[in-house]
């Protein structure tokens, strides 16, 4: 019963990128395998402010004027039991490691599907006579997630953890080290054609730190050549980069942005401690909007927030969300006590941590322009990715003592 649910917490991790139907009945295996074997149940040092945070949901969805509306974030509570389902059941580094492999595996397929539909889209967009630019932003890559914004959440981690590996790793061969570089190379190409830029500044900030831990002189150049390749590239991604400072106000959604930030703060001026109940910032955005907005509202979707720290103010209130936070902080800090007693070299205990540091700092970026964490698929790799590395923690420690 113990392999069974192993074997099962591991494909649930592995099929996320494909499926979250198949991820979320294998995960529910898992947790019932998990339970009937008598394994001991295992949660990482964050357990306090995490099960605060689903506290105040819970509470905020009881006092809200539509609880009922509110149950399908009562229900994505399921989603979390992913970091007890893994942490319980993947006990080695090796085990880590190769999860981590079979995620690069099948992200780098992921890529070559996303490539395909670029492809796809140049071809309808020429077909049909239009602006490709136009025709494209609004339809983009999506590979086997339903929206660009899954696609590219999932892929950036994966190509994260990679990275982590390829930098602070077990040595490999020289054959498997291209081998994974070129999987790398698939999996940087479709986060540069899926033109997300909140996606764009994580990968920024956390591969530069990565870059900096790993050799700081590559980190001082790689700055400046990737910008240099974005803008003298012509083409979508070129015109997207500019959109950064030159938005096209029907296409680009710079300005739907300040709107849904602007609306948020006044929802949390009105509602600080409890917000305004889950799901119940999409139902009453419309009344919070300020006055001095003209109307119509930029193009753009008003289903939440676009910021994962406004967001979870204004559904389910400050405290709730200062959980959150509390949460994110504590990962980077106990990361970095482990980083600071590993022994030098490297090793799955490092690549683990750093990759896992990496992909936190990418989750709190882009959560400034994008509600991440609360697409069940994101969600999910973060979790197994904060599963694992809280793993290599634990090890580390053992070591030191």
């Amino acid at each position: 019963m113990q392999r069974a649910a192993v074997y099962l917490a591991l494909l649930s991790a592995a099929s996320i990128l494909v499926s979250i139907a198949v991820s979320q009945i294998l995960l529910g295996l898992a947790l019932a395998t998990l339970f009937l074997s008598g394994t001991k149940l295992r949660l990482p040092p964050i357990w306090l402010p995490l099960g605060l945070f689903l506290l105040g949901t819970a509470v905020s969805c009881l006092t809200s004027v539509d609880p009922r509306a509110g149950l399908p974030q009562i229900r994505k509570f399921f989603v979390f039991t992913t970091l007890l389902v893994i942490f319980s059941t993947v006990r080695e580094l090796v085990t880590a490691r190769m999860l981590m492999q079979s995620w690069a595996l099948i992200g780098t397929i992921d890529a070559g599907r996303g490539l395909y539909q670029y492809l796809r889209k140049v071809h309808e967009a020429h077909a049909l006579g239009r602006n490709f630019y136009d025709y494209y932003v609004g339809e983009r890559i999506t590979g086997f997630m339903s929206h660009w914004m899954t696609y590219t959440g999932q892929e950036l981690m994966v190509l994260l953890m990679l990275l982590g590996y390829l930098m602070y790793g077990p040595p490999v061969r020289r054959r498997t080290a291209i081998a994974w570089g070129l999987c790398a190379v698939m999996l940087l190409s479709v986060l540069a054609l899926g033109g997300t830029r909140g996606i764009w500044a994580a990968f920024a900030v956390s591969g530069f730190y990565l870059l900096v831990t790993w050799k700081w002189k590559v980190a001082l150049v790689a700055p400046l050549l990737a910008l240099a390749l974005v803008w003298f590239t012509p083409g979508f991604v070129h015109e997207r980069f500019v959109s950064i400072f030159q938005p096209r106000k029907e296409t680009d959604s710079n300005q739907h942005r300040i709107v849904t930030w602007r609306t948020g703060l006044r929802m949390i001026e009105a509602h600080p401690w409890l917000g305004l109940g889950p799901e119940e910032v999409k139902a009453q955005f419309l009344d919070y909007v300020p006055a001095d907005i003209p109307r119509p509202l930029p193009t753009g979707w008003y289903g939440h927030l676009h910021n994962i720290y406004l967001h979870y103010a204004a559904e389910r209130g400050i405290p709730t969300m200062l959980m959150l936070v509390w949460m994110l902080v504590q990962i980077l800090f106990d990361y970095g006590r482990a980083l600071h007693r590993l022994a030098p070299g490297r090793s799955d205990q490092r690549f683990l941590i750093q990759g896992a540091f990496a992909c936190v700092i990418a989750i709190m970026i882009s959560g400034i322009s994008e509600l991440n964490l609360g697409d069940s698929e994101v969600l999910t790799v973060f979790l197994v990715v904060v599963a694992c590395g809280y793993l290599a923690v634990e090890k580390t420690s053992r070591v030191a003592a």
